[in-house]
This record gives C-alpha cells, structure tokens and sequence, in this order.
C-alpha cells in the first residue's frame, strides 16, 4: 500500500457512511410517505451497510499501523477480517431479502404509486453509484480487500434499488407481483456476492496457498537465476492480502560467503518484485549433497 493510503482509505470510507446515509433518509422517507414496502426494505438494508461502512472506518485504519512489539508482523490481516464482516453483513441482507420477496409472493404487497417513490429510487441509485466509482478510484492505489467490499456493496444496494423500480413500475401497470420477484432474483445475486468475498477473505486470514499460476512464477523466478541449481521446500501463503514466500535455494557449496549472501539479496528482491508478494524469505543451501536430493522440485 502506498504511504498515504491512511487518508485516501479513510475518505473513502466516510464516502461510504455518508452516502448510506443521505440513502436512508430520503428512501426511508419517501416509502414511509406512500407505504411502500420495497423502499423501506431498502432503506433498513442500508442501515446494515452503515453499520459495515463504519466498522471499516473505524476498524480497518488500523491495517495501516506499523509493526509493534504485539504484532512483530504488521496488522495487515485486520483489513481482510474487516472485509469477512462486510461479506457478513451481505449475505444476512440477501437471505433477509430472499425472505421478504418469497413472502411478498405468497401473501401479496399494499403500496400505492407516486412519482416521487421513483424519484427517491432515481436519487438512490445515483447516490450509490458516485460513491461506488469513488471508492473504485481510491482503491485502485490501495487494492485494499475492506473497501473492495464495500465497493460491490455499493453495486448490491444499486440491483436492490432497480429490483424496487421494478415493483414501483409494477404497480403503475397493476401488477405489484414484480416487486417480490425482482427482490428475490436480486436477493440471489447479493448472496453469492456476500459468500464469495467471505470465502476469499477467509482464505487470507487462513494463511491459504495461492493458485498454481502464482506458485509457477514464483519458482520461474528462482530458477531463472545462474546460479541457482536447485530449489526445495518452497512454501508460498497469504498472511493477509499479501503473499509470504519461503524456499530453500541450491547453490554452490564453494562459492565465497559474501557471494553468496549477493545472490540471496537478488533473489528476495526479485520476489518481493512480483505483484501480491510482500515478503521473502531465502535459505541458501549447498548442491550436491543427499540431504536434498529426495526433496528437490522437479
């Protein structure tokens, strides 16, 4: 992360309170006004993401402190559990909104029509999308996971208002069923989105492996060097949303220390140059010897 990205996350993460907020008030407004269901749906769903927005202020901050005596290693894995809660939080809104439109299928829903329900709807929309391009464009120097989350928050909160468009147009043309429908259609895509950004962060705190692609390189990396002749115990996983990388490297026996100790510095730079790696870490062993030989990668 760049060495201002404390402020440029915290903007983004105020972009975030704030536009949940003007989104409540007037989409909560406008469906108390003309009891529309959809509308205030929407609007409770979005005071669970000002609940999500503000952990991640308030919590997320901290991924940028610098290592202490209680966390040697950084406190990068805070974001990645910041992002777990907004997955969360997703995930419980679309299973609550999967219930509320099968129940609107089954018993029927009481709203009456009014322009100024699709202008509430029209201000919401554009009000999630300015904070979503927002917190793309902040995050596009960060590549933080917590405001990646929020930011396809922002898409779920813009697919549930175009559902409630639906069901407002719906009842224009007397067929107040598309609001449920919608709902639940959309309801089923805000899930998946919620399960899948909780799956991948999980896989950061974890310590999970990446894919075959990164370990590949990794070791292309190492075996490009001339004087690398073997390579072993090579161990490639997440601490947070970086990459730790720790190898056992084959090279000359009888080479001299201080040539030695050159290459291992152009092997860890080398690594930490690759994209997600933050930390290397290269032992250097002599080739040629048994101890290795059943162990070397092929």
């Amino acid at each position: 992360m760049v060495d201002d990205g404390r402020g440029g996350f915290a903007r983004a993460s105020w972009a975030n309170v704030l536009g949940n907020v003007v989104k409540i008030v007037v989409e909560g407004a406008a469906g108390l006004a003309f009891g529309s269901v959809a509308l205030v749906a929407d609007a409770a769903h979005s005071v669970a993401d000002l609940v999500a927005s503000l952990v991640v202020l308030v919590w997320g901050r901290s991924t940028f402190d610098e290592p202490d005596d209680t966390h040697p290693h950084g406190h990068e894995r805070i974001e990645p559990l910041t992002a777990l809660f907004v997955g969360a939080v997703i995930a419980v809104l679309g299973l609550n909104l999967l219930y509320e439109s099968v129940r609107g299928i089954l018993y029927g829903v009481d709203v009456s029509f009014s322009l100024l329900l699709l202008g509430a709807l029209g201000f919401a929309i554009v009000d999630m999308y300015l904070v979503y391009r927002y917190t793309e464009a902040v995050n596009e120097g960060l590549e933080s996971t917590a405001l990646e989350a929020l930011a396809a928050d922002c898409l779920n909160d813009i697919y549930t208002s175009l559902a409630a468009v639906v069901g407002v147009f719906g009842v224009l043309l007397g067929q107040p069923l598309l609001d449920p429908i919608a709902g639940g259609l959309v309801s089923l895509l805000v899930i998946y989105q919620g399960v899948d950004i909780g799956r991948e962060n999980v896989g950061y705190l974890v310590g999970a492996s990446p894919g075959p692609t990164k370990r590949a390189a990794i070791t292309e990396i190492l075996r490009d060097h001339p004087a690398v002749e073997g390579i072993h115990d090579l161990t490639v996983f997440y601490d947070g949303p970086v990459l730790e990388v720790e190898v056992h490297v084959e090279v000359d026996g009888d080479m001299p220390f201080r040539r030695a100790h050159d290459i291992e510095s152009e092997l860890v730079a080398s690594l930490r140059g690759l994209e997600d790696v933050g930390d290397a870490h290269v032992h250097l062993d002599p080739s040629g010897i048994g101890e290795w030989k059943d162990q070397r990668d092929r």
